[in-house]
């Protein structure tokens, strides 16, 4: 495993081209497009304030800033330097905007939610949406880039609007059966569009394309609800991370539960692996402590951490949450399925320092990851099951099924993994720090590393 130099970026805006060819950062109002392989700057581009969000198109050609204090969008080529766009909203204001699949067309959400305008870079033609819903995730594009699903709330209720990408023509609008619709994600086959309610009504409903309501689903009654959703990326099963600290799985035939992942906070289940992250710091002798070492060597002063295998029962470290306050700290806020579908990783809120591995074949916990602090990001391998995970601590953790391994990042100035994304290879990964970067280059031959 090797670290490349330190570079700086702001607000984690850091992204790699979808082809894996570039890596596009900003630092303040600026645009710096490197070469991925050589980390050579290819384009430095110059905006005309601080970058609130960047993105790239699906093709890698442009590359789309968003300014939201000013309501400015540029959007610059890679191919042809000098060639650029500025849009801008006006008065309306802007709170959010990114590309259309093909890479061609540009969805601007005004303030208030106001809302939807669709800008095309070849015809330079406005389309507008009235009605979009301010929403956990109220905008959707099908995997293959056909369609694109809106949530929208008018006259108090909620509705869904199914458009065509090729000419936002509308396909497709009908009411939903829910309270306060809080987000919809189509799976990734697109042939189904999951839709949420918010956390004061338990309820999942499932969509066909032409509007049809396939199924709905519903764990309990009066009390707070659904916290998280997300597809197998085989499209076979529906997780819903709940604020009751489980996760329900549904299967993609009759739309029923098929098992439940619970989180206890004593786990007796002998089949799972334990790791437990254990710190030691690295003995220092006299001859190190020379103001010059203090000063120069600032990785001198770092815990050493390893994995250790505990043997069960384990006692898990819970936070107690403030019932006094919104949005608790409790339940399962973040869930993600490896690229394979074969293992679903989970966290849940009031056991911060952990993250839980299921095994979606066996429908069992296959491994549970005890860190010494709390877990900042994790994200799976795009190509295989391995698992990084970072802490904003100078360390990256990876998991695979073959085992545990904590990797010390060797930096000058103490760099904190704040959070950390795969190369589409899945040959290196992105670090993020506060306002720093990094890459990591993995051991191709070794699968654990």
């Amino acid at each position: 495993m090797n670290f490349s130099e330190v570079f700086k970026q702001t607000n984690q805006l850091c992204k790699v081209s979808p082809d894996g060819k570039y890596l596009a950062t900003c630092v303040q109002y600026r645009l710096v497009v490197r070469d991925v392989s050589t980390l050579q700057i290819l384009q430095l581009y110059t905006c005309l304030d601080q970058i609130s969000h960047m993105e790239w198109s699906s093709d890698s050609l442009f590359i789309l800033c968003a300014m939201y204090k000013r309501g400015l969008v540029q959007v610059w080529s890679l191919e042809q330097p000098d060639w650029h766009c500025k849009i801008d909203e006006g008065s309306i204001g802007l709170v959010s905007s990114r590309w259309s699949p093909d890479g061609r067309h540009i969805l601007n959400t005004t303030e208030f939610h106001l809302r939807v305008t669709v800008w095309s870079l070849c015809t330079k033609a406005v389309s507008y949406i009235k009605y979009p819903k301010a929403c956990q995730k109220g905008i959707d594009f099908s995997r293959d880039g056909c369609y694109m699903a809106l949530a929208e709330r008018r006259d108090c209720k909620d509705y869904v609007s199914v458009f065509v990408c090729d000419d936002w023509h509308l396909l497709r609008h009908f009411e939903t059966e829910t309270q306060d619709l809080a987000g919809l994600e189509w799976s990734p086959n697109g042939c189904v569009l999951a839709v949420w309610d918010s956390c004061l009504e338990y309820k999942v409903l499932l969509y066909s394309l032409d509007g049809r309501l396939l199924s709905t689903y519903s764990a309990y009654e009066w009390s707070l609800g659904v916290k998280s959703v997300t597809w197998s990326p085989s499209s076979q099963f529906l997780a819903i991370g709940s604020y009751d600290e489980k996760v329900r799985i549904l299967n993609h035939i009759t739309w029923k539960k098929i098992t439940q992942f619970d989180h206890p906070a004593a786990i007796n289940n002998t089949k799972a692996v334990v790791y437990k992250e254990v710190e030691k710091r690295p003995a220092v002798g006299s001859d190190d402590l020379s103001l010059h070492n203090i000063t120069i060597g600032t990785t001198l002063f770092n815990t050493q951490s390893k994995y250790e295998i505990c043997p069960l029962p384990v006692q898990i470290p819970v936070v107690k949450p403030d019932p006094d306050r919104a949005n608790p700290k409790i339940g399962v806020s973040t869930l993600a399925f490896s690229s394979d579908s074969r293992y679903l990783a989970t966290r849940n809120d009031n056991m911060t320092t952990v993250v839980w591995v299921w095994d979606m074949q066996k429908m069992n916990l296959e491994a549970v990851l005890e860190q010494t602090s709390a877990i900042r990001c994790f994200q799976w391998d795009p190509r295989r099951p391995r698992l990084a995970l970072c802490t904003a601590t100078t360390k990256l953790y990876l998991w695979s099924p073959a085992g545990c391994v904590s990797v010390q990042v060797p930096t000058e100035g103490g760099f904190q993994v704040q959070s950390l994304s795969w190369h589409c290879s899945g040959d290196s990964l992105i670090l993020l720090g506060k306002e720093q970067l990094c890459l990591c280059y993995m051991d191709t031959d070794q699968d654990e590393k």
